[in-house]
């Protein structure tokens, strides 16, 4: 199930907090301010910390300038934004964070999906446009209407659209990846994928049975409660995973570059010999 169909209000701290009272449609397992009164659930905002670090490990990695000239592409922006965006709403629960939030796991997902699909070519323009035009629009439209069933759809279409991009660039494309490539980013996508899948039964544990949890949780005491807030776990296990994805898309970004840019070369060399073989010979 998803978080829109377990809300869990009424913490007995749930009104001391600075943003309180919690106004989200979306309340988690993890109990209200009950360890600061400046993050409405302590773990789940502190966690969101993992996608800032993968999003900076990208900008001041190998090829960035210095502190204030990061290198940076779609994606890694934003996984910065989900942080960010994220944070804020664990941290307060309010429903406008929630809505940050929200639009920020699209932006994810649509950031992935742009990257799988562009290639450096004229094409790219036209659709770079499109998803920028599309974003926004969408965006005005989930929060004007607020019904979560949009933001899944939207969230569900892109990961398939993506999905079966991946089929063709790895199935389907001729001529084919170079066989080594193919087969670690194969290797490597599907351990991705289990750190997702894994972080998503957590959150849905979490969900699920959370009676349990915050029983289990009392009995164990702090710090060692801490371990058992799913959510938390949720947060991590999908910026490692978004992270590792986005290394491959920016390395088949690469290799699509250079197979189009051989291609091209290719071209013109062919050309050139037509048009010398075409020219009458001296005599």
């Amino acid at each position: 199930m998803g978080h829109h169909n377990r809300h869990f209000a009424g913490d007995p701290h749930a009104l001391d907090g600075v943003w309180s009272p919690p106004t989200s449609a979306a309340n988690f397992c993890e109990e209200d301010y009950a360890v600061s009164r400046y993050f409405a659930e302590f773990i789940s905002t502190l966690t969101n910390l993992a996608y800032v670090y993968y999003a900076l490990q990208y900008m001041y990695g190998p090829g960035s300038r210095g502190l204030f000239c990061p290198k940076y592409d779609f994606m890694s922006i934003s996984l910065l934004v989900l942080g960010i965006g994220s944070f804020a709403f664990h941290a307060t629960l309010r429903q406008s964070m929630q809505f940050a939030d929200e639009l920020a796991m699209l932006g994810l997902v649509w950031s992935l999906l742009q990257g799988v699909l562009t290639i450096g070519t004229k094409r790219d323009r036209l659709l770079n446009w499109s998803m920028a035009v599309g974003f926004p629009l969408f965006s005005a439209f989930y929060i004007s209407n607020g019904r979560i069933i949009y933001h899944a759809s939207a969230f569900g279409l892109a990961l398939v659209l993506i999905t079966i991009r991946g089929h063709y660039l790895f199935l389907w494309r001729n001529p084919p990846f170079p066989e080594a490539k193919r087969v670690s980013w194969k290797k490597r996508g599907r351990r991705t994928l289990w750190l997702l899948l894994v972080g998503y039964a957590l959150w849905n544990i979490d969900l699920e049975f959370c009676a349990e949890l915050r029983s289990l949780r009392a009995k164990m005491g702090l710090p060692w409660a801490w371990a058992l807030e799913l959510h938390g776990w949720w947060h991590v296990l999908t910026a490692v995973s978004a992270s590792r994805f986005m290394d491959i898309v920016r390395e088949v970004q690469e290799e699509l570059r250079e197979s189009s840019g051989r291609g091209l070369r290719n071209d013109i060399e062919v050309r050139g010999q037509k048009a010398t073989k075409s020219l009458p010979e001296k005599h």
